[in-house]
């Protein structure tokens, strides 16, 4: 088989996800770098890859994925490497809930109203800012409340769940109000401090 090659920028959350699956799986991959924001916008040809436009886009012996929990889910199941699903119903399940929180209810607050809005606009939007912070607050309390008893969370066991989360949570945390917001979340905190000390993570942190 040959090397999968992953479409994408090192900046976006996203393409992390993909990246820490395809490191915990211990798969040999090819990113090639893709940026949806250059001034001369997205390339014709990759449009055959993601119609939308947007990253990652993922390729395997010809066979094409676009969405990251797809891809995600395809790379834990096709490589071998240990498990990153559960293989109970009710754990599958509650692994696709916190993603699709992240996705639907946290990315956009967390990464966009208050991390960018903070870091790269002048003046930064403060009701924004503040709005955003209010839905990564109860982001964080339902992370809580789902969370299981154990190391990651859903329990023993490392799943997509975590690494779906904790590129997200990086991106919210530099900024100084994801910071504080974070530090009330204590068993949050923790989880974070374990999957961030993971070589999946501090091998996909963009740096420069």
């Amino acid at each position: 088989m040959t090397k999968p090659i992953l479409y994408g920028a090192d900046y976006s959350v996203y393409v992390r996800i993909a990246r820490m699956t395809l490191e915990e799986k211990g798969v040999d991959y090819e990113l090639v770098p893709l940026d949806i924001f250059a001034p001369e916008g997205v390339p014709a040809w990759y449009l055959e890859h993601h119609p939308f436009g947007r990253i990652p886009a993922f390729e395997h012996d010809g066979f094409r994925l676009f969405e990251t929990g797809a891809i995600a889910r395809y790379v834990d199941e096709a490589f071998a490497g240990p498990a990153l699903q559960p293989v109970d119903p009710r754990g599958r399940a509650r692994m696709g809930q916190i993603a699709g929180m992240l996705d639907a209810y946290g990315y956009r607050a967390m990464v966009w109203d208050v991390a960018v809005e903070r870091l790269e606009k002048a003046p930064a939007d403060e009701n924004l800012i503040a709005a955003g912070l209010r839905q990564a607050e109860t982001v964080l309390k339902v992370l809580t409340s789902l969370k299981a008893k154990g190391p990651w969370l859903l329990g023993d066991q490392l799943t997509l769940a975590d690494l779906h989360t904790a590129p997200v949570i990086a991106y919210f945390l530099k900024v100084a109000e994801g910071r504080d917001l974070l530090a009330r979340f204590a068993d949050i905190e923790s989880w974070y401090s374990r999957i961030a000390a993971r070589p999946s993570f501090a091998g996909t942190e963009k740096t420069g």
